[in-house]
């Protein structure tokens, strides 16, 4: 089962979009002075009109230049969103980047991406980090397209990129930098933001995040590294850009769907009733194959809400843990006599359930009867889980000692050391 990509779309451009913060990648301080109302006290200044130009001359793509240029030749019409703009660059912080599909320095665009990928890859090469990276996209306006400008820049390092057979779940990538045995991994995606962000996740192999830490999402210090990278990388035109990688086949997402159900008893009971909604993003097929693969009957989907829409037109704001984002979820669930919703944000690492609460004063047939189980119920129950069906270890682990229980100090989790 491999998704295909959807033809890339490009949305207006976002005047409101005001993420980013920190120095320009040149290191001058932000220009353009705008007000808490959004209005420049000064007319655009002859600063901030060369460095808009400059950042123009040196962007890659012909529709941002072009976004760019209209905005310039607004005069003071369009002062106070170029000074936006230029406020600053989406820094790149904890687990990566994030911001509104816009041209200039503080959103996201070709031109950052690329600043970004060559960041990253010469982060890696200065770490001697062996192995290819891994790229990954969901449905989002521009992923494709971000997610094959990284690889070129890969590539162009002589580094070898290997890219998901289409738009798929974030965690599909993380386990693929495992499976492949791969340098890190970026996954283009804004997770559960509005339709008109986008971003850039990126995580490390085992070489760099260590066995634990073999496929996990980027934290400080090696952001911070990476963020200095990305200010060195210079002009954007001096980016050497190879192939657009490689696409990889469908068997990886076989081995992701094989291990993923692989947590699922052989003897537990199958016998429940789901409703689910991948809330317009890319985890309806994975997770209908996952159910039907681990022996459960096949969940009820929020029809609407079913295929990828990078626009999201059912819900304000596509976080499932926000209020109202799952009410036709719940609806469903309670129509179809359901035990249990689920819900996945746009890039399906993030997970709602909702159930039947008696306590609510209504039956399950009514979806004032459901509520949402907190982040930490859910936690507690996927760990109560995993615990149980983890392999059994030493009974006695502080007092532990060789053959005492037929395991080992180091098998039982406790470090010895010398006297």
């Amino acid at each position: 089962m491999t998704p295909t990509a959807a033809a890339p779309k490009r949305p207006p451009p976002d005047p409101a979009g005001t993420r980013g913060a920190g120095p320009p990648r040149d290191g001058r301080r932000p220009v353009g002075r705008v007000r808490q109302d959004g209005a420049v006290t000064a007319e655009m200044t002859e600063q901030l009109r060369a460095r808009a130009a400059a950042w123009l001359d040196d962007d890659p793509d012909p529709a941002d230049r072009q976004e760019l240029a209209a905005l310039l030749a607004s005069g003071a019409a369009g002062a106070a969103e170029l000074a936006d703009r230029f406020a600053g660059p989406l820094t790149f912080g904890t687990a990566g980047l994030r911001g509104p599909l816009r041209a200039g320095p503080n959103g996201m665009n070709r031109a950052v991406v690329r600043a970004a990928a060559a960041g990253l890859v010469r982060w890696l090469a200065a770490q001697d980090a062996a192995g290819p990276i891994v790229i990954g996209y969901d449905a989002r306006h521009r992923s494709h397209e971000f997610a094959v400008e990284t690889a070129r820049v890969a590539t162009g390092a002589g580094r070898r990129a290997l890219l998901l057979p289409g738009p798929l779940p974030t965690p599909v990538l993380a386990y693929a930098v495992r499976d492949l045995d791969a340098a890190a991994g970026v996954m283009v995606t804004a997770s559960h933001n509005p339709p008109r962000d986008n971003g850039y996740k990126v995580y490390l192999g085992a070489a760099l995040g260590g066995p634990g830490g073999a496929g996990a999402q980027l934290v400080s210090p090696a952001d911070g590294a990476i963020e200095s990278a990305i200010r060195q990388v210079g002009p954007l035109s001096a980016v050497p850009l190879g192939e657009p990688g490689e696409v990889l086949g469908g068997d990886l997402l076989e081995r992701y769907l094989d291990a993923a159900v692989s947590v699922v008893a052989p003897d537990a009971p199958r016998e429940l009733t789901v409703a689910y909604t991948p809330l317009h993003g890319v985890g309806g097929a994975v997770a209908t194959e996952a159910f039907r693969r681990a022996g459960f009957a096949a969940p009820a989907i929020v029809a609407e809400q079913a295929e990828p829409d990078p626009d999201f037109p059912t819900v304000a704001f596509p976080n499932p843990e926000e209020p109202g984002a799952i009410d036709r979820a719940v609806a469903l669930g309670a129509a179809a006599g359901a035990d249990i919703v689920i819900a996945n944000d746009p890039d399906a690492d993030r997970c709602a359930v909702a159930v039947p609460d008696p306590a609510r004063g209504a039956g399950p047939d009514d979806p004032a009867g459901w509520r949402m189980l907190r982040g930490d119920e859910v936690g507690v129950l996927l760990a109560d889980h995993l615990i149980r069906r983890a392999t059994p270890g030493c009974t006695r682990p502080r007092s532990c000692r060789p053959r005492c229980c037929g395991c080992s100090p180091r098998r039982a989790g406790w470090r010895t050391r010398r006297r």
